[in-house]
């Protein structure tokens, strides 16, 4: 099952706003928080920036999109990636965008509003409004570490496949996550706190036995590793850090006071050349069989 927090590090790479993200982020006893001003363009600046579309490019490539194919773009938050998509399937091809999140899907209508080969509909990844063997390829970036039954989502996902189709999944490894404190406890306090906006954050190494057990072949696991010595403006860490802070005092996880201590430390540590961050998008690359 989905979460509402999905959007927030989803492959939400677009223009957000309040418009885009509607009241999307980061949830709190089902209550969606508003992002401030602040917040949604540091966002936009991350999800348009190198390194993220550095990663949205490994699941492009490894999709391999190509004329007058049909593509699923599942979670396709506000629609980035389906745009890339659009282009690269050319008039001949079809593009289906699939988000459970009315304002996304909204969003990604605006962003695709010049191309009549791209459709949007309601709906999740266990669930998907599509017919069966209907799309040569199918993609989902970062959904699949927010669902509670990844075997089910996985089989309906194929299931709209047509046999020998291609399917991308790739998803972050939080285990790959390095992050360097000078106060370790307070810096795994608020990664406890963040661990619980998504269901599995071992996704990736559960895939491959899954897809083998259905008889289906596991083409390519890559790996894109994002990595960060400087604090960089438009980069995964920055965005993370304010993501991180409003989720851990809204869920009433950290002390207002010990999050922003944290916060600030980042910014210390990046001022002093003594930042370092990294971690790890794996890339699973699936053919149906048949």
């Amino acid at each position: 099952m989905f979460k509402p927090q999905r959007s927030i590090l989803l492959f939400v790479d677009n223009s957000i706003s309040d418009k885009v993200l509607g009241a999307c982020g980061l949830c709190k006893g089902g209550e969606l928080l508003k992002f401030d001003a602040e917040t949604t363009k540091l966002l936009e600046i991350a999800y348009q920036g190198a390194e993220l579309t550095r990663r949205r490019q490994a699941s492009f490539d490894a999709l391999c999109p190509a004329p007058g194919e049909t593509i699923l773009d599942i979670g396709c938050g506000n629609g980035m990636l389906t745009v890339e998509l659009a282009r690269a399937v050319g008039s001949d091809g079809y593009v289906i965008g699939i988000d459970p999140s009315a304002d996304m899907t909204a969003a990604a209508r605006e962003r695709c509003s010049d191309y009549a080969n791209v459709e949007f509909r309601a709906g999740a990844a266990n669930s998907l409004p599509i017919e069966d063997e209907s799309a040569d390829k199918a993609v989902s970036v970062q959904v699949f570490e927010y669902i509670e039954d990844v075997d089910g989502a996985l089989a309906d996902t194929l299931r709209c496949v047509k046999p020998g189709g291609r399917l991308v999944i790739s998803d972050l490894h939080f285990g790959s996550l390095i992050w360097f404190s000078d106060e370790p406890d307070r810096m795994q306090k608020m990664l406890t706190s963040w661990n619980q906006h998504f269901v599995s954050g071992s996704v990736p190494e559960r895939l491959p036995a899954l897809i083998k057990a259905r008889g289906d072949r596991v083409e390519d696991v890559l790996s894109f590793t994002m990595t960060d010595h400087q604090l960089k403006p438009d980069g995964l860490a920055i965005m993370m850090m304010h993501l991180m802070k409003q989720y851990t005092v809204a869920n009433d996880h950290v002390d207002p006071a010990v999050a922003q201590s944290w916060f600030d430390e980042q910014l210390s540590l990046a001022r002093t050349g003594r930042f370092f961050f990294s971690m790890t998008q794996f890339v699973v690359v699936v053919r149906k069989k048949g």
